[in-house]
Order: C-alpha cells, then sequence, then structure tokens
C-alpha cells in the first residue's frame, strides 16, 4: 500500500512538475520599450507595428510592451534605463558615454530622404561596436531629418540673427548653432516645452514636428521655420545581453520587425507631419516659411567646419570619414 501511495504521490509530483515546465516554456519573452511620443503621434502607431510584427514573426514567443509618454524614464536616462533594466529597449539621446554617436546622431546637412531607412540602417551599423562597448545595440531608428524645425513666438527675419533669443535645445549640435547665430541655447525636456514657452522661460524652440504637433505648442509658439539643416536620427537601441539571450530564429525576426516597422512608418509619418503643419497654418493661426537652398547651405556651413572638429574627436578620423561619406551619398 505504501509503495502504491508513493508511487501515486511521485506520479503527481512529476505531473505537476512537467505541467510547470511547459508553462515555463511557453511563456513568451517580454520586450519592454520606452519611448517619450504620445499615444496621439503617429510614431506610437509604428511602435504597435513593431510589436505586431514582432508577435507574428515570432509565433507569439516574444511579446512587445510599449510605455509612451517617458513613464518609465525622463529625457536623459535612456542608457541607464537599458543596462540597468528599467526598460528593455529606449530611446538614446546625446550620451557622453556613446560619443561618436553624440556628436554624429544630429549632423549639420541637406539630406535626401528618399532612401531615408537604407540611410539610417547604415548609421546604425557604423555606430554598432561603440554601443556595444556599453551593452546596447541599436534596434530602431527614429529619423528627425524630416520634421526638426524652429518656432519662435515672434516671427523671426533670419534664423542666422537670433539676435540674443532663449531658444530651445535637444543636444550639442544645436547648441553650437544657437550660439553661432547669435542666441541662448536653452535644454528642455520635451515634457516641459509647452509649460516653459507658455511662461516665457524660452523665446523659441527647435523640436520635431511630430512632438511639437503632439504637445500642441502650435499655441504658444506659432511661427515656424522650415529649415532642413540636419541629418537627425535618435536611435532606440536594445540590451545587448537581452537580445543575446533570445533564440537567433527570434534575433531574426525581431530585426525584421524593426526594419520592416520603419518602412510602415515612413510615408505615413511625413503624411502626418505635413498635415499637422498645415492644420497649423490653415486653422490654427500658425506661420510656416521655408529657406531657400542657398540660405539652407550658408546656415548648415557656417557650423559644419567646427562640428567637424567635434567629430573627429569624438569618432576618431577614420570612422567620421566613414559617417561624413555616408551623409555625402545621401545629400540632397
Amino acid at each position: 500500500m505504501k509503495t502504491k501511495i508513493a508511487a501515486t504521490a511521485l506520479l503527481g509530483s512529476c505531473l505537476a512538475l512537467s505541467a510547470l515546465t511547459t508553462s515555463v516554456a511557453q511563456a513568451a519573452e517580454i520586450i519592454r520599450v520606452s519611448t517619450y511620443v504620445n499615444e496621439t503621434d503617429i510614431r506610437y502607431d509604428g511602435f504597435k507595428q513593431f510589436a505586431r510584427l514582432v508577435k507574428e514573426k515570432t509565433g507569439g514567443d516574444v511579446k512587445v510592451q510599449i510605455y509612451p509618454s517617458s513613464t518609465l524614464h525622463g529625457w536623459s536616462e535612456g542608457v541607464d534605463a537599458v543596462q540597468g533594466g528599467v526598460s528593455d529597449v529606449s530611446w538614446i539621446p546625446a550620451d557622453k558615454r556613446l560619443a561618436c554617436y553624440r556628436v554624429s546622431s544630429l549632423y549639420p546637412a541637406n539630406i535626401n530622404l528618399e532612401k531615408q531607412v537604407e540611410l539610417d540602417a547604415e548609421f546604425s551599423s557604423l555606430i554598432r561596436d561603440e554601443a556595444a562597448k556599453v551593452n546596447l545595440m541599436p534596434l530602431i531608428n527614429s529619423n528627425y531629418s524630416y520634421d526638426q524645425e524652429w518656432w519662435f513666438e515672434n516671427k523671426v527675419d533670419k534664423l542666422g540673427n537670433l539676435d540674443g533669443q532663449l531658444v530651445r535645445s535637444i543636444g550639442p549640435l544645436v547648441s553650437m548653432m544657437i550660439e553661432k547665430w547669435g542666441g541662448k541655447p536653452v535644454f528642455v525636456a520635451p515634457k516641459e516645452v509647452f509649460q516653459s514657452a507658455e511662461r516665457g522661460v524660452v523665446d523659441g524652440i527647435n523640436m520635431g514636428v511630430a512632438t511639437y504637433s503632439s504637445w500642441k505648442l502650435w499655441n504658444v509658439m506659432p511661427y515656424m521655420v522650415n529649415a532642413d539643416l540636419f541629418y537627425g536620427n535618435i536611435v532606440y537601441m536594445m540590451n545587448k545581453r537581452k537580445f543575446d539571450g533570445l533564440s537567433k530564429a527570434n534575433q531574426t525576426a525581431v530585426l525584421e520587425a524593426a526594419r520592416e516597422s520603419e518602412e510602415w512608418l515612413k510615408p505615413r509619418y511625413e503624411a502626418w507631419v505635413d498635415t499637422r503643419v498645415g492644420n497649423a497654418v490653415m486653422h490654427g493661426g500658425g506661420s510656416a516659411v521655408s529657406i531657400d537652398k542657398e540660405q539652407r547651405m550658408a546656415l548648415i556651413n557656417s557650423v559644419q567646419a567646427d562640428w567637424d572638429k567635434e567629430v573627429d574627436a569624438a569618432c576618431g578620423k577614420p570612422l567620421a570619414d566613414k559617417v561624413r561619406a555616408l551623409f555625402a551619398k545621401h545629400a540632397d
């Protein structure tokens, strides 16, 4: 009897263990994506597309959770957040631990965006080794080239003559530009820009149209200068150990999903930006002026030589030359 009871207990334990093992095996790997964009932003739809593709391509083995509006961490904390496990994928700002990325992800250049997805992929490849040294891996590109522009409370005659105005900057290159053109740069995180503009903390803003529109900033800074002065790419990077822990098949699936979501988003993003600008100008009391190519190149040339010194120092001349050659290949 004891033997029978013991055998029955052992069988029950084995079945329970088997069920537990099966449950663990079937549990999906979760990738937490942190973004500063909010749910009204078309780029949020891009992340949802990425999540759908990951689930589909991995057969449900991997699932993506999206955390919008900087709910997991602040603007400057992307590297620490990914390294520390606060998120698995985050936007990476101009962090000094990524010296070359810091000075080349926003670069003064007149870019043709026809092959933007390919351009972004090539740029990410160039900074991949630097990212790996701090346990990061470029995953998704968020291109600023199309919409990173300038707004002011009052009309400006020349962007190159800011005459002491306080202008919101997003990083070291933009700060150099503002100073070169006679203004004073002020760092303001995206979520704080509306209050800063409303209270007169800044006279002007440098920001992406998409983010600007999502935060309804046309109401406080209605005068837009469409200048097209940058290559800009805030790369979303993944914890490299987390990525390396995925199966080879799932690694391939996640990378394919990232690329396909960029391709899916590009035309929608550009149309969304155009619509926001058009609506603000036609119905919201805003105005938008574009500068011609001669003015554009004069503004770019006023900072490019000095900025190239920063790029050479941070990247090393061989890598810096590769970065510049890439931008030259995609010049407008």
